[in-house]
């Protein structure tokens, strides 16, 4: 007996040795990407979360400067000493040098973002511009410091992919590990700019690499963590909005009232996308009619903004002090109402005029105003079955935020850890998934997406819209003179016939010609310089691009699902 269990535990000591060697080499060998990578993930994790944390104390002291308050978190209460005209110079000098940051350092003069975030995740092997994206840092800093009406958050997501890109370019990092860094830096980033740790990361899978891959969570889960140390090591461990009238549900009929106000959150979250998309365009229109020099359109922007603050200066920066009234239920029904109108307009205006920021948190301060307008009503007609007006504020809130991001998960979340109350769950959820499913029907999934589609980059729809504009024609093609390629005689008709594909074009320009011209291959040209007629140097087939199509789709799954 004694002999029997000796080897039995012999060979359950050596069973266990034997799986933890396996699971060390795992982890050395097929890990994320090397154990190396996990070191990585952590110092961009770090980094970010200091960028996070420079960007967001360099506002509050420039702002402070700017405005000559102590204390720029009650701002709109202390500037009424401020003489009015300066309302009007500091948001408009602020405009004139964020116009000829963008003038001089990007190609196009618009401020880089989110959306460019997500196009790298997609498109770019998890790469973002770099010296655009500096600009659009400097941009973002001076919009937000003197007087633009829009939020952090945009900024320092890009900033953070900045470090990523330089890190992967750096390490020669693949696809699969440059978009996992560009989702770490994401998430240290968000997370030490609002003390928002869970939201962080899934932010950053939700939004940004748009997956929840096993592969990627843990890492971005220790570099989120690395950005909320960096937070709290600065400002305690303090939630963004400290609610001095916390809400409670009273009884379950009042849940159908939520419903309805996700509803109405849903329609004034397109409203507030829709109002910024048209400010854009006419802001273009403007400025095309009157032959307007590109770096003057911050600066009209800016004085602006500066008549609107003049009477409201509750637009001025990212509006927390607002956001807190409404949650507060300080403000009564008309204030809520015409704060909402207003800062809409202003943060359209911002935007509208290339002056830089994000949209989430001008989103938290419309949904919390609506929120509130809504609850004062509901507690009005129903008083005896109803909560208190400030749970509505909160599930507003979160309501109007996620409709914007298009991210239900990481914004109810990030709604629960920016003012410490879990307890209002069934509200906030309710009112979350009306208003993402309304609002993702009426623009194309997000305000970040639909700003992707407005440039013809198709990422909404997934990657079977967007992978055909990452396969050049040059690259499938059969070259010329190989045995499996067309003879020059055969191709040389269809060129002349109009019916061919530069090697810099897409599959995605050469789809839809195979499927009008119902032919097996078209020619692959370049145009040399000073030649009148184009060169024939291969033939892309159209069995090719589906089998390149399938192999990038099969891949992207595989990466999705790892």
């Amino acid at each position: 007996m004694a002999n029997s269990t000796r080897q039995f535990l012999a060979t359950q000591l050596a069973q266990a040795s034997t799986q933890l060697r396996d699971a060390w080499r795992v982890l050395l060998h097929r890990g994320p990407s090397q154990i190396q990578f996990w070191f990585i993930a952590l110092a961009i994790g770090i980094g970010a979360g200091f960028a996070a944390l420079f960007f967001r104390m360099g506002i509050t002291a420039l702002q402070a400067w700017a405005y000559g308050v102590h204390d720029v978190h009650f701002l709109h209460s202390l500037v009424d000493s401020l003489s009015w005209y300066w309302f009007l110079i500091i948001p408009t000098v602020g405009g004139l040098i964020v116009g000829l940051i963008l003038d001089r350092f990007t190609p196009d003069g618009r401020v880089r973002s989110v959306a460019d975030v997500i196009e790298g995740a997609a498109l770019t092997d998890g790469r973002v511009e770099v010296k655009e994206g500096l600009a659009s840092a400097a941009a973002s800093f001076l919009t937000l410091s003197l007087g633009g009406s829009t939020g952090r958050e945009g900024p320092v997501v890009h900033m953070a992919g900045v470090i990523s890109t330089w890190v992967s370019n750096r390490i020669h990092a693949d696809g699969i590990t440059g978009r996992d860094l560009l989702g770490c830096a994401v998430a240290a980033a968000v997370s030490a700019s609002f003390n928002a740790p869970i939201a962080g990361a899934l932010f950053a899978l939700e939004v940004v690499l748009r997956h929840f891959a096993v592969h990627a969570f843990a890492p971005i889960v220790v570099a989120s963590v690395a950005g909320t140390v960096i937070n709290r090591l600065a400002y305690g461990d303090v939630t963004e909005f400290t609610l001095t009238t916390p809400g409670a549900l009273q009884f379950y009929v009042e849940l159908p009232a939520f419903l309805l106000l996700g509803v109405i959150c849903g329609l004034v979250a397109v409203i507030w996308m829709k109002s910024i998309f048209w400010a854009d365009a006419f802001g273009t229109h403007v400025q095309n009619t009157l032959s307007m020099p590109r770096w003057s359109r911050p600066a009209v922007a800016g004085f602006l903004l500066g008549c609107i603050a003049i009477p409201f200066p509750h637009i001025i920066g990212v509006g927390y002090e607002t956001t807190l009234l409404a949650l507060s239920g300080t403000l009564v029904l008309s204030q809520a109402i015409l704060f909402a109108i207003v800062k809409t307009a202003a943060g359209a205006i911002t935007m509208g005029g290339r002056m830089g920021g994000g949209v989430f948190s001008p989103s938290l301060m419309i949904g919390a105003l609506t929120g509130l307008a809504f609850g004062w009503i509901a507690t009005g007609v129903l008083p005896d079955v109803s909560g208190t007006h400030t749970l509505y504020a909160f599930a507003g809130m979160g309501a109007v935020a996620a409709a914007v991001l298009g991210a239900p998960i990481s914004t109810t979340l990030i709604v629960f850890e920016l003012t410490g109350d879990w307890q209002i769950g069934l509200a906030v959820m309710v009112s979350v998934s009306i208003s993402t499913a309304l609002a993702s029907r009426l623009v194309d999934r997000s305000f970040f997406l639909t700003q992707l589609e407005k440039r013809d980059i198709h990422c909404a729809a997934g990657p079977q819209a967007y992978l055909l504009a990452m396969l050049r024609a040059g690259a499938v093609m059969r070259p010329l003179g190989t045995p499996r390629c067309a003879p020059v005689e055969e191709c040389e008709p269809l060129v002349e016939d109009g019916l061919c594909i530069q090697a810099s074009s897409t599959l995605e320009a050469a789809m839809p010609i195979f499927d009008r011209a119902d032919l097996p291959f078209l020619p692959v040209v370049i145009h040399e310089d000073g030649a009148d007629t184009p060169e024939v140097i291969g033939a892309l087939y159209h069995v090719d691009a589906l089998k390149a199509y399938n192999r990038a789709l099969a891949a992207t799954a595989a990466e999705e699902h790892s």
